[in-house]
């Protein structure tokens, strides 16, 4: 049973980081720190509670961030890292425990890219309906979500299986809507 609220953890803190990478990645290592949790110490994971590697993700993470609203079409940079940090923090999760961290490695990295391509869809969806005062919040709002979801999946395991389960059905709703026409356009038929 601890191998999977283990596995659990690590998933949900992966969906987390698939959400907005920075602050998922932050709070796991501050808590695995202070061994709230979860902890890297005596693991090949130990590098994820150091202040060093939080610098260069949030360097890294900026710079996408920066970088994409440059940019007119969503490129998959941040997909990439949200997966690799989604892995390592799932597999660190396992390892913690003395878990084979393989199935962290590949479970993390699969449920971060759910979660990235469930976000985006919808924050693509939720942006073309705002003026771009309003469109400008969606990343603040992200970073709460992902914060709140990283918590949750740390400190209970159990309600990772909620927030994975709410982000396979935003990105099953969203694929769903984009396949349907506007209702009000088959009345004009």
């Amino acid at each position: 049973m601890d191998f999977v609220f283990d596995l659990l953890q690590g998933l949900g803190i992966a969906a987390a980081i698939g959400i907005r990478p920075f602050l998922p990645v932050l709070l796991a290592g501050v808590l695995a720190a202070d061994n709230t949790g979860l902890d890297f110490d005596h693991t090949s994971f130990a590098f994820l509670e150091q202040w060093w590697f939080w610098v260069i993700v949030l360097v890294v993470v900026l710079g996408l961030d920066l970088a994409l609203r440059r940019r007119t079409e969503d490129t998959p940079d941040l997909a990439g890292v949200a997966i690799a940090l989604g892995a390592l923090e799932a597999a660190g999760s396992l390892a913690d425990r003395g878990y084979p961290w393989v199935v962290g490695l590949l479970g993390g990295g699969a449920v971060a890219l759910l979660g990235f391509m469930a976000t985006r869809s919808l924050f693509g969806r939720v942006r073309r309906r705002l003026d771009p005062q309003a469109a400008s919040a969606l990343p603040i709002y992200g970073e709460g979500v992902a914060l709140l979801a990283a918590g949750a999946s740390i400190l209970f395991p159990p309600l990772a299986i909620v927030v994975i389960a709410g982000l396979a059905w935003l990105l099953a709703g969203g694929r769903r809507r984009a396949g349907e026409k506007y209702a009000g356009l088959r009345i004009l038929r």
